[in-house]
């Protein structure tokens, strides 16, 4: 079991409100909320313990209780110091808990991917921080401003949170430092005076902590931005599917074209093209699917170049027309309902032309075949549908 602690007791002076500011406003949502958000998100946290001040308990059960979907979560007191408000919140964890995290409240840009590499680390080493590495150059300095020092850059990182730790180990460093009265400046800290080693987990520096007026503006942009991609992202993955149907009359005197393939037989199918069903199925679901019209409004039976054209050379047309728009052909499949003739052997030939029209590989295009046991105009040999299925992708 993993539990989040997060202290949010802090009232930020820096922030120059007089407000607490994990309650101020990040993109229509309060800080706080981002966090909470985030760590919900996550499937391998189980239980989150909100730590603020006395009078703000209310208000933030409030808070919690309109979000949907998030994980169990209790309010608890804080103390007046940070390491005080976490010991208050240590004594509501569950015995069941393996691994505890602690998040500031401030810090809404934390992502999933950063808690699951956190709490992976934790199961491993038993302690673990997310950091940056320092970019610029860190000086120590005496009291009188003199610079003392110039520590190797190299070896120094920037600590971040969530900082993670086997809970029984969190325990038992917090109650160390309450005996002896020692006030760290982060839950690693008091676990390192215990001789245990703290690994460093890589972070992102767009994980900052609102601290001045200047950070909220910087993570609003960078939330605004965040979403920005997401969204792109997943109109770009959109899988988008249409569906197609056409039937056409059995006559004679005209060839049998199904998939581009002539077939014997004594009647053909009637249409101002070659009348081919499949392939006009299978357009019509490509451009359904890229919400493009339909074959009549591409290529119209009242337009004499399209007076026995091959269906064909149509297929590919349809397939520059959905490239121009941006998509890609994922996979088709279509049927063909007739009672008669027999094409179960010409089907590997209507594949091949299907996937060669459209510049895709064979393994994408499928068409089977199928009767209707007699029954309707198919099963009475008046004539042959097609149904098709389409799937496109934006490239």
């Amino acid at each position: 079991m993993v539990t989040v602690i997060i202290p949010a007791a802090g009232q930020g002076k820096r922030m120059k409100t007089s407000s607490n500011k994990v309650f101020l406003p990040l993109v229509n949502m309060p800080v706080l909320l981002h966090s909470v958000l985030a760590f919900s998100a996550c499937s391998e946290v189980n239980n989150l313990v909100v730590v603020v001040a006395i009078d703000e308990v209310e208000q933030v059960r409030t808070m919690l209780s309109s979000l949907r979907g998030i994980k169990a979560w209790q309010v608890v007191i804080g103390g007046s110091e940070r390491q005080h408000s976490i010991a208050n919140a240590l004594k509501v964890v569950s015995k069941e808990t393996e691994v505890v995290l602690v998040h500031d409240g401030a810090r809404p840009l934390v992502t999933e991917s950063c808690i699951q590499a956190v709490i992976k680390a934790a199961r491993m080493h038993r302690a673990a921080v997310v950091a940056v590495a320092v970019k610029d150059t860190i000086k120590t300095v005496d009291a009188d401003g003199w610079v003392t020092g110039t520590p190797e850059r190299r070896t120094l990182w920037a600590i971040q949170t969530p900082q993670g730790f086997d809970a029984h180990l969190l325990q038992q460093a917090y109650e160390k430092a309450r005996l002896e009265g020692y006030i760290g400046t982060d839950d690693a800290s008091l676990v390192e005076r215990l001789g245990i080693q703290v690994k460093i987990v890589p972070g992102s520096y767009d994980n900052l902590k609102i601290t001045t007026p200047e950070d909220l503006t910087i993570a609003e942009a960078l939330l605004i931005e965040r979403k920005r991609e997401l969204k792109g992202c997943a109109a770009e993955s959109m899988v988008r599917v249409g569906m197609g149907y056409d039937v056409h009359k059995l006559v004679e005197g005209r060839k049998l074209i199904l998939g581009g393939v002539e077939i014997p037989y004594i009647h053909g199918l009637e249409g101002h093209s070659d009348a081919d069903v499949v392939l006009h199925a299978i357009k019509d679901a490509l451009l359904g699917a890229a919400a493009l019209g339909d074959i009549g409004k591409h290529f119209p039976d009242t337009d004499v170049q399209y007076k026995g054209a091959s269906s064909i050379l149509l297929l590919k047309r349809v397939g520059d027309i959905l490239e121009e728009h941006g998509y890609a052909v994922n996979n088709i499949d279509a049927t063909i309902v007739a009672e008669r003739p027999k094409v179960a052997a010409y089907i590997p030939e209507m594949n091949h032309n299907i996937a060669a029209a459209l510049r895709i590989d064979l393994g994408q295009v499928n068409v089977k075949a199928t009767t209707t046991e007699g029954l309707g105009f198919a099963g009475k040999g008046e004539g042959i549908a097609a149904h098709a299925v389409a799937s496109i992708f934006k490239r």
